[in-house]
């Protein structure tokens, strides 16, 4: 069977990384005290229990998954309720345009879509491939979206707000994510650059790197090859979709730092502790990481080699990492 292409910057996996909040509130798992809430813009506001959204029609429907990270998994069975279904129970009034989704989240996970595309794409899902979903993956009840990033897919699901005017997500407004997300034309990952050059130049140079250690200081697709930066000291930065390519960070602090997407190829990060890093869709290959800490980092789609082009990784240390793809770990093993 010939294998459907795949979005521009994607790799292959049959696993489900878990991506995103990794643990929702308690009350979100208390199946006696969890609601749905439908409201907004609508003629019949709803407030379901989880029984009563499981007694909507149930169906199956098979789609592949496109994460932002750059990982993509191909036909996957979702068992659940298309969206359309509920919200021909709340009748939206004319003047919506809008879907807002909110997620039982600490930290106010939302995110929204224009009502046409939510009513013909997204389903409310309960299982995956024949199991009910983990609470990792959004357990007890999810959104999915596939033809979108999956950062359009919400976990934990709360509330349906009908709206007049859209609202940024969750992800849109912390990380810069393009708010279309649409894989396929352009690959619509990101919106532009988040700094001007004269204040990436203050960046390059900086020795106290303080001020950029909050997603609202977040650098995104700057150019930083070669970077060789004055302090060693940048644990928990905020780097994503980054140009590092030849970046000099031996023996660098970088734990806790955000480096989602970059570009690390041949970069000399010998020595240095990433612990705790977001690396996510980061390409290392050919990097030099003789010596650097990856313990407890996030890595789906990390990629460490690519064709012949290998880092090196005598002696790097990756307790606790996790979400690695298959042929990533195969070249580590060996």
């Amino acid at each position: 069977m010939t294998q459907r292409p795949l979005p521009p910057g994607q790799t292959l996996t049959r696993r489900f990384p878990v991506v995103g909040e990794r643990a929702p509130p308690a009350e979100a798992l208390d199946r006696d005290a969890w609601r749905l809430h439908v409201s907004g813009a609508v003629r019949v506001p709803l407030v379901l229990t989880l029984d009563a959204v499981f007694a909507l029609p149930q169906r199956e429907r098979t789609i592949d998954i496109h994460c932002v990270t750059g990982w993509s998994r191909l036909g996957t069975r979702l068992q659940g309720t298309p969206l359309s279904l509920l919200l021909a129970q709340a009748e939206p009034l004319p003047a919506a345009r809008f879907v807002r989704f909110v997620a039982y989240s600490d930290r106010g996970h939302d995110t929204s879509l224009p009502i046409d595309l939510a009513r013909e794409d997204t389903w409310l899902v309960h299982g995956v491939d024949g199991q009910p979903l983990s609470p990792e993956h959004g357990a007890p009840l999810r959104t999915v979206t596939p033809s979108r990033y999956f950062y359009k897919s919400l976990k934990w699901l709360h509330r349906i707000e009908l709206l007049e005017a859209d609202q940024l997500g969750f992800w849109e407004r912390t990380s810069a994510y393009h708010n279309d997300a649409d894989p396929w034309p352009g690959d619509q990952r990101y919106t532009s650059g988040s700094v001007t050059p004269a204040l990436l130049a203050r960046f390059k140079v900086a020795e106290d790197f303080s001020r950029w250690r909050s997603a609202r200081r977040l650098i995104l697709s700057a150019d930083l090859r070669g970077w060789a930066p004055r302090t060693r000291a940048l644990g928990a930065v905020q780097l994503k979709n980054c140009d590092l390519r030849g970046a000099q960070l031996s023996g660098v602090d970088l734990r806790g730092a955000n480096l989602t997407r970059c570009d690390l190829r041949g970069a000399d990060l010998s020595g240095a502790d990433l612990s705790g890093a977001d690396l996510e869709g980061a390409d290392l290959s050919g990097a030099d990481l003789e010596g650097a800490d990856l313990s407890g980092t996030a890595l789906s789609a990390t990629r460490f080699v690519t064709g012949d082009d290998g880092a090196r990784v005598e002696g790097i240390v990756l307790d606790g990492a996790s979400g690695l793809l298959e042929a990533q770990e195969a070249y580590l093993k060996r």
